[in-house]
């Protein structure tokens, strides 16, 4: 049996030498804190205003602040992972490791249950599950199990990251974003 090959991206994924200025500069920035531009961005440079806002975004979402940025990276690995997106699960694994989560984390985020994770980390996994299924499953029961566990602005960058992370799935998925390959040297 042979593996289906994967679908040809559906918008086209522009090279430096396609895109306007502002766009270069972003790609710069990309290539020197990765080593590599993404291909979701190589993607959103069709739209160049869209390309360009997108780390006004990520950085504060992505970065160290209430929660740490390797616990944000797992639960975006986790609703990615919800998502089946191969290209967010490939991209925020890696991540999570350049921030500081250990494989056997990353190992176990479809099982994260058993997995070498706090209650609290648990908790979080849960609830980026549920809001999964929609804004409307966040019952009571179970905001009261999450905040048990998470202060108010943790619970804000918790539901910003999952929520976040349904919408870029949804975008590389649609698009068949193809994974962009890791850079050697990570």
């Amino acid at each position: 049996m042979t593996a289906e090959p994967a679908p040809r991206p559906r918008v086209p994924l522009l090279e430096r030498d396609q895109v306007p200025d502002e766009v270069a500069a972003l790609y710069d920035q990309l290539m020197h804190d990765r080593g590599v531009v993404p291909n979701m961005f190589k993607a959103l440079a069709n739209v160049p205003a869209l390309a360009v806002a997108m780390p006004a975004l990520l950085k504060p979402l992505m970065g160290d602040g209430a929660l740490p940025a390797a616990y944000k990276e797992l639960i975006a690995t986790r609703v990615a992972s919800l998502n089946e997106c191969n290209y967010c699960v490939s991209a925020h694994r890696q991540l999570a490791l350049q921030r500081g989560a250990t494989p056997e984390q990353i190992g176990a985020i479809d099982t994260f249950e058993s997995g070498p994770f706090s209650p609290k980390e648990k908790s979080g996994f849960r609830y980026a599950g549920m809001l999964h299924l929609s804004g409307h499953a966040i019952s009571e029961q179970t905001y009261r199990a999450v905040r048990a566990h998470f202060n108010h602005q943790e619970l804000i960058e918790l539901t910003a990251v999952a929520a976040a992370f349904e919408f870029f799935s949804r975008i590389n998925t649609a698009l068949h974003i193809p994974v962009t390959p890791i850079p050697e040297n990570s």
